[in-house]
């Protein structure tokens, strides 16, 4: 059965920083690309970032660009997220989820089909 389990949500001022994790149990993800996406509340899900298998390739919204970053450790079948210069705008339960095709990278919801259960993040004014 595969999980993915997300941790590092909490409450932070403006400003801070968080680090999200996700790891995958039940079976190897390491040729997937691995993602993030956020939904705020009373919105739609919304893609954040994504990270190729190799860890070379990525892709960020322009909304956290430069301010987030993705990677992985194959080796523990996890993928984090750094998330720094936080703003409220960022308040939102952020997913993990896995693509279904390997080795590429994509922005699309339908395009995952293993997600995690979410983890909160709140960003205080």
């Amino acid at each position: 059965q595969v999980q993915l389990v997300e941790s590092g949500g909490g409450l932070v001022q403006a400003g801070g920083s968080l680090r999200l994790s996700c790891e995958a149990s039940g079976r190897t993800f390491k040729f997937n690309t691995m993602g993030w996406f956020r939904q705020a509340s009373d919105k739609e899900r919304e893609f954040v970032a994504a990270i190729r298998w190799s860890g070379g390739s990525t892709d960020y919204a322009d909304a956290v660009k430069g301010r987030f970053s993705i990677s992985r450790d194959n080796a523990k079948n996890t993928v984090y997220l750094q998330m720094n210069s936080l703003k409220p705008e960022d308040t939102a339960v952020y997913f993990c989820a896995v693509d279904k095709a390997l080795y590429v990278i994509r922005r699309t919801i339908d395009d995952y089909d293993y997600w995690g259960q979410g983890t909160q993040v709140t960003v205080s004014s």
